[in-house]
């Protein structure tokens, strides 16, 4: 289940004892930022968490499956998201509790020792 924005504004309603329209304002404020700074072309960069950053894809050649034709796809920007090895860290940490997966970090320590 993911995590929608009205799950945001209740999170933050309820651990800091804002009110439901206060935690939707910060909300709202905080996302605006984001949005406005991405569109000006810089990085949102959160510590901790990643950074969000605006890439310029080039024009491509396409097809199109259901007429079986080639297109010309045109320039475009999209935003992409790495997260920060602390995050990285902390989503791996939960995987190995459960008993998931090993890390590469692992693996070549238990290949080299």
């Amino acid at each position: 289940m993911a995590l929608t924005k009205s799950g945001i504004v209740e999170k933050i309603s309820e651990s800091n004892g804002f009110l439901k329209n206060q935690a939707l304002e910060v909300t709202e404020q905080l996302l605006e930022l984001i949005k406005q700074t991405l569109e000006s072309g810089e990085d949102v960069l959160i510590s901790g968490f990643g950074k969000f950053k605006v890439k310029e894809k080039k024009p491509r050649k396409g097809r199109n499956p259901a007429a079986n034709t080639s297109m010309m796809l045109d320039a475009r920007k999209v935003v992409t998201f790495k997260c920060s090895a602390k995050l990285r860290e902390k989503i791996n940490q939960k995987k190995r509790k459960k008993g998931q997966g090993v890390s590469r970090q692992e693996i070549s320590i238990k290949c080299c020792s």
